[in-house]
């Protein structure tokens, strides 16, 4: 029997519905290809069909072309997270609370940028410290003309008009406000009120779905299923019987002190244990005859969240009694407001004192200001936009605060050299394409030239009792910190002690210096040298409970317990990393000082070089470990530890080293 034609029957374009050629959804009416044991009967039959199919495939085009986005694929699951285990669903989110939903457009060149990120910040390359500007940097991350239309599209599709929309100057996040009940049409999800063990709510979707067709052309969605609190990483000293007398004598004594130091002080002369000041701090790092060059030319920030701010009036007692000449900074330095964040300055009331509210931010402040002066400091205090009112079922924020903050200081063409961040959580509260994501902003940062240092966390390798895996099947484990994880910050861990420094731990309040291996990111190459022979030292100690080839941190630490802190117009100490890390930037914000009035470019991105030539002018600590999760946890040791990192920095070295490294303008 002869075989019939191959070939299918032509069908006028005009008759199918958009795209229906390509997906081949007519294949199987109208290719006649037949197997040898098919007759002609059965040929006969197929074409008679084709007039009824063509008939069904007009109205069939009628409906597509009014729905274009939705013939083109349909739904699926584009990302999901297990809820951490100290968060609660309590209900259904109300369908009228507002969202403030940002889509992250795929990057176009992200790896080029991070090219750029590298060779500018290898002290070895021929491109070292010539960062990239504020417009060479939205050329690399800009997305495609394809994803901004076919994001454009889909939002039209579900009433979304672009006039509606915001968008960063790269057009790489777009921003809409939509109530719940919209957002869960958009997304196909549903969004629940959730409880954190310490009373605060999030309204989140552990899972949503995008038309197949948009998932490569967008990163990540949120807020969604992120449940990212940014904890500040600090801990009131636990008061013991007869200590507020000592203290109170104490506190006199470096009042007495930080009047008129001596450029000769010692560190045994400037510090006690017991209570960390600014002097302390200047005479141990090596600070203390340094005057700044260029105030204004550089500049230091800091980061406030969760209704942080820094109190003036605190501010102001604390440098009137540790820098007096410094005191009138407090009323100087620029508070920028982003989304409603707070910047309360009046006296706080009885539920706000009972909370610790500015703790942290008081914290931040006096520490970097009785280093840094007279260095210009900006504080970024991030809330969240629409205005959040609060209600019964959703009494606090929803929004996703590194996100809302970074989107905003990518737009600004100018930026402190260095910015410290005091907040973090466990990495397994992210969901890894959002984690990537934020970690992919924070490249731009370095590639312009920022150096950005984040709080390594306060619970060692993790909080005891709380250190299992969060995709339900509940392993042991240890917990990494987010963003401490991400290869293109700096991590500040926490020492205590002066001669010599070891790793800190305070058994009042259970604070240790933290620790440890990122699960999303990899060891990047420049610290393949460093950290690969610490991994191997450990054998099979803690196997399983960590990732072996992720990202170690900290890079670094500084001191990190009982720092004198004014608050309330009172005196109280604090411990954390939340404390190491403004205290480390404010000595290599001064490094950043003394490059600029040699003509020289800022350290930005710090790592490449400090694995590379930096880490020799670092004290190291070998003393103590990342205590947690049980177990002794990750120990110091001779070179980088992931506990202290390289250790801790004495600004005359670092400031040498940094000098014979960096190019001229």
């Amino acid at each position: 029997m002869a075989r019939h034609s191959r070939e299918p029957i032509p069908v006028p374009r005009r008759w199918a519905p958009k795209g229906i050629w390509e997906e081949g959804a007519l294949a199987p009416y109208i290719s006649l290809e037949t197997s040898s044991q098919q007759h002609p009967e059965y040929l006969q039959q197929k074409m008679l069909l084709l007039p009824a199919v063509f008939l069904s495939l007009v109205g069939l085009s009628t409906v597509v072309e009014c729905s274009p986005v939705r013939s083109r694929s349909l739904y699926t699951v584009k990302d999901s997270h297990h809820v951490p285990r100290k968060w609660t669903r309590v209900s259904g989110a109300p369908a009228n609370h507002v969202i403030n939903l940002e889509i992250a457009l795929k990057q176009s060149q992200f790896d080029e940028l991070e090219r750029h990120l590298y060779e500018v910040s290898d002290p070895d390359h021929s491109r070292y410290g010539e960062h990239l500007n504020f417009d060479d940097v939205n050329k690399l991350v800009k997305p495609s003309g394809e994803s901004l239309d076919l994001v454009h599209e889909w939002l039209r599709e579900h009433g979304i008009s672009n006039d509606r929309l915001s968008y960063s100057p790269a057009k790489d996040w777009v921003k809409v406000s939509l109530p719940v009940a919209d957002v869960e049409r958009l997304l196909d999800t549903k969004y629940s009120v959730y409880k954190h063990v310490d009373g605060t709510h999030a309204v989140r979707a552990p899972k949503y779905s995008l038309p197949t067709h948009l998932h490569k052309h967008i990163d990540t969605i949120q807020p969604t299923n992120s449940f990212l609190r940014a904890a500040p990483r600090k801990s009131d000293v636990m008061p013991v019987a007869g200590e507020a007398q000592e203290m109170s004598e104490l506190a006199a004594v470096q009042q007495v002190k930080a009047k008129d130091p001596s450029p000769d002080l010692t560190v045994a002369q400037a510090c006690n244990v017991s209570a960390v000041t600014p002097l302390c701090l200047r005479t141990l790092y090596g600070t203390l005859n340094y005057t700044p060059q260029v105030p204004g030319k550089n500049k230091v920030g800091l980061t406030n969240y969760l209704g942080e701010t820094n109190n003036r009036s605190d501010v102001f007692l604390f440098l009137q009694r540790y820098r007096p000449e410094a005191a009138q900074a407090a009323f100087q330095f620029q508070i920028e407001v982003i989304d409603n964040g707070d910047n309360q300055q009046t006296p706080l009331n009885a539920t706000q004192l009972a909370a610790g509210k500015d703790l942290e931010g008081n914290l931040d402040a006096e520490t970097i200001l009785g280093i840094d002066y007279p260095t210009p400091l900006i504080a970024y205090n991030t809330g969240g936009s629409p205005p959040f009112k609060p209600d019964i079922n959703t009494p606090t924020n929803t929004n996703e605060p590194y996100l809302t903050w970074v989107r905003y200081v990518l737009a600004q063409p100018d930026l402190p050299q260095v910015i410290s961040t005091s907040y973090g959580d466990d990495e397994q509260t992210v969901p890894e394409a959002y984690a990537r994501r934020v970690c992919n902003e924070f490249a731009q940062l370095g590639a312009r030239g920022v150096s950005l240092l984040f709080a390594s966390g306060d619970n060692g390798v993790g909080e005891t009792g709380t250190c299992f895996t969060n995709d339900g099947k509940n392993t042991s484990t240890f917990l990494p910190a987010f963003p401490d994880g991400c290869p293109y910050v700096t991590s500040v861990g926490g020492t205590k002690n002066f001669d010599p420094e070891v790793v800190a731990f305070d058994p009042r309040n259970g604070y240790v210096s933290g620790g440890g291996f990122s699960n999303y990111f990899r060891r990047p190459s420049y610290q393949d040298e460093a950290v690969k022979p610490y991994v191997a030292s450990l054998g099979d100690q803690f196997k399983g409970l960590y990732h072996k080839r992720g990202r170690g941190y900290p890079d670094i630490a500084a001191q990190g317990q009982l720092f004198q802190t004014v608050w309330n117009g009172t005196i109280r100490r604090l411990d954390g990393t939340s404390a190491s890390t403004p205290a480390a930037a404010a000595i290599l914000s001064l490094v950043n000082d003394a490059l600029l009035a040699a003509g020289k470019k800022p350290l930005g991105f710090l790592n490449p070089w400090l694995y590379k030539r930096g880490y020799l002018a670092f004290t190291d600590v070998l003393n103590g470990s990342a205590t947690g999760c049980g177990t002794s946890g990750f120990p110091a040791a001779k070179g980088w530890d992931a506990v202290t990192g390289f250790g801790t920095p004495y600004f005359p070295s670092v400031r040498a080293a940094a000098l014979n490294s960096s190019r001229g303008n």
